[in-house]
């Protein structure tokens, strides 16, 4: 069987470096990663591309660590496929600017860099786009590109036949958004985007009703999630205004035009919402038990590791009111994108619902990113007219307009996931 072939978008980030662990952990016949898109998100973007440096770092050592010592090196698809690693977005395409460095350290994984420097390498993204691929005589474990990370995508899905590559995006869908304005028919070669956004029943961990991604960039994700549909027009997002102060862009900026009256496919998205990752828990206790031996035997990357989670576990002991000890777990919102990448399409425990009209709220005074699904019992439309109907403000109800996502609604077990990724990861 072939190996699934994806790119992974990403803005690094602790629970996004377990992500990109895993996905380089996977047996070559799992994945082949073809590329790691940086984008802005939880940190601003040159600090998601150094943390990006920083694990392929420890995956270096890591591995010269376990040929050393007469062990498994691991890693099969990064030793088969150096990925390309491009920078995107610096920020989102109208709202404004928000990072989660209150959670994840002003460095993106849990402030390490300053509390244990010695983890971190001496060269920076900056160094490495001035110097090239060569790096003392010897090959990099990745190719970096100066090519923007939207268009390093729409590179990818043109060189490789339609349906053979997925999307995993994992953090703010700005480049998504930027990718598929540029060339919509491109980007609809994708097999599927599988994304970690949303809370449809959940509530919200950035406001109220919102999720963080989501919120981050809401007009990006209303537009990914517009390619969905069988009429997109009946979803994009209103026109953003003009900041104060400041004349409409002439001409708009390309995020600002409606896609295409007839594309030739709707995009298939998965959507891994709050409602699935939300219970999928690396545990303290758990942890510490896993890892203790493995950092007693001096493993770089489990050094690493254990130093960024185990600062995690901190600050989310002081967020969380009725959680401490090795109780207290760590969310695995993003690699539970890639464990469904590895086994999604061979394992019948994975529930997809499908053809879910969830809409992304882009305009709303407290309810910007909130997904919205019509709760009604109301009868669907059968005709095939689109222009508003007084009864059904928003057309929620023709068969013909919305979005028609699919949303992850069971994986093979929530209380596995966790042993199931250190083992992958460390070689346990």
């Amino acid at each position: 069987m072939a190996p699934n072939k994806i790119i992974i978008d990403t803005d690094p980030g602790v629970d996004d470096i377990l992500a990109l662990l895993l996905a380089f952990s996977a047996l070559s016949e799992e994945l082949e990663v073809l590329l790691v898109s940086v984008t802005y998100g939880n940190v601003e973007v040159q600090r998601c591309a150094q943390n990006v440096v920083t694990m392929f770092h420890q995956i270096e050592k890591e591995m010269a660590w376990r040929k050393a010592n007469g062990r498994s090196i691991g890693f099969e698809t990064l030793c088969k496929t150096k990925p390309v690693v491009a920078i995107g977005a610096e920020k989102p395409l109208a709202d404004q600017m928000l990072m989660a460095d209150y959670f994840h350290g002003r460095d993106g994984i849990a402030g390490i860099s300053e509390t244990h420097p010695e983890l971190s390498p001496a060269e920076t993204w900056e160094q490495i786009m001035a110097s090239g691929n060569d790096v003392l005589g010897k090959e990099r474990l990745f190719t970096p590109s100066k090519v923007p990370a939207h268009q390093e995508i729409l590179r990818i899905l043109r060189e490789n036949e339609p349906d053979t590559v997925t999307i995993v995006a994992v953090g703010p869908l700005t480049n998504m958004a930027l990718a598929a304005a540029e060339d919509p028919e491109t980007f609809l070669r994708a097999k599927e985007v599988v994304v970690m956004g949303g809370a449809i029943n959940e509530i919200g961990n950035i406001t109220p009703f919102a999720e963080f991604n989501t919120f981050a960039d809401s007009i990006a994700a209303a537009r990914v999630y517009a390619l969905s549909s069988p009429n997109p027009h009946t979803v994009m997002p209103p026109t953003p205004p003009a900041p104060s102060g400041q004349q409409a862009a002439t001409p708009p900026p390309p995020y600002i035009g409606a896609y295409p009256s007839k594309l030739s496919r709707r995009l298939n998205v998965v959507l891994f919402s709050l409602d699935e990752t939300n219970y999928h828990l690396l545990n303290r206790g758990e942890f510490n038990t896993l890892m203790k031996p493995v950092v007693a035997s001096a493993s770089p990357l489990a050094t690493w590791i254990d130093a960024i989670v185990s600062s995690t576990f901190n600050k989310i002991e002081t967020l969380e009111e009725d959680v401490s000890g090795d109780a207290v777990g760590l969310q695995m919102h993003d690699p539970l994108c890639i464990w469904y990448c590895i086994t999604g399409h061979t394992d019948s425990k994975w529930k997809i619902k499908r053809n879910e009209d969830i809409r992304v709220e882009t305009a709303g005074q407290w309810t910007r990113g909130m997904c919205l699904v019509d709760r009604r019992t109301r009868r669907k439309r059968e005709d095939d007219i689109l222009e508003e109907i007084v009864s059904d403000t928003g057309n929620w109800l023709s068969n013909h307009c919305g979005n028609r996502l699919g949303r992850c609604v069971g994986t093979p077990g929530r209380d596995v996931f966790g042993s199931y990724l250190l083992t992958k990861i460390l070689e346990l």
